[in-house]
């Protein structure tokens, strides 16, 4: 089991403010990995943004009345998010993802997640354990396509024509992102996810078609 989860989000209201635990922490409470991720933008309506860390340094205290109150929405960083951007959401960040976006989310294989703030739809705040695990400070999350950390490594591969990956010495999926084409002659469009497993075959990738490969860093 390879040990990256992906997702496809698509946002039509604003999801919570919320953040992750990190690998000891996670550990400790829940006999599981943190959750460290990242998101690359498919599709973003104009106006469309992500919150990632905040605009000043604030203190536990503050951060606690704020999400009671709703006025931690305004005092997160909020970032404009188009198609083709990505952005590195570290285990500790508090973010949020606005509304009218298309996302491929890579992951860590867990999904802890503490909620500061619901927009009102009424489900279980999990202050003490939010409060526990975040970085209350600013932070740019803005990156480059290819991202490399110590859970996951993700490039993007843009086919024209044909391509030919060799066979792999680690597990990796490569996630189908837009465009069509075929992997190893059977037909892949956006959506598909693929498993490449240790050793496996060489791939031969055909058509137009704009891939995201993702694996497991050797330790």
């Amino acid at each position: 089991e390879i040990p990256i989860l992906v997702k496809f989000l698509f946002t039509s209201d604003n999801l919570s403010v919320q953040v992750h635990p990190d690998d000891e922490y996670a550990g400790v409470h829940h006999g599981s990995a943190g959750t460290t991720e990242m998101w690359h933008i498919l599709a973003a309506e104009p106006g469309a943004r992500i919150a990632a860390g905040f605009r000043e340094p604030i203190d536990r205290a503050r951060a606690r009345t704020a999400a009671l109150s709703g006025e931690i929405v305004e005092l997160l960083e909020w970032h404009a998010a188009a198609a083709g951007d990505t952005f590195f959401i570290p285990a500790g960040t508090v973010h949020a993802i606005g509304a009218g976006l298309t996302i491929c989310e890579i992951q860590q294989r867990s999904d802890i997640t503490y909620r500061f703030y619901d927009f009102g739809r009424g489900r279980e705040l999990h202050l003490d354990s939010a409060l526990a695990v975040s970085r209350l400070g600013p932070y740019a999350p803005r990156c480059e396509a290819t991202v490399s950390c110590q859970h996951f490594v993700t490039e993007p591969l843009d086919v024209a024509g044909a391509v030919t990956l060799p066979s792999t010495t680690d597990q990796a999926l490569l996630i189908v992102i837009g465009g069509e084409g075929h992997l190893n002659g059977q037909a892949a469009r956006a959506g598909d996810v693929w498993h490449l497993t240790v050793n496996s075959e060489p791939l031969e990738i055909t058509g137009n078609i704009r891939l995201l490969r993702t694996s497991v860093p050797s330790r």
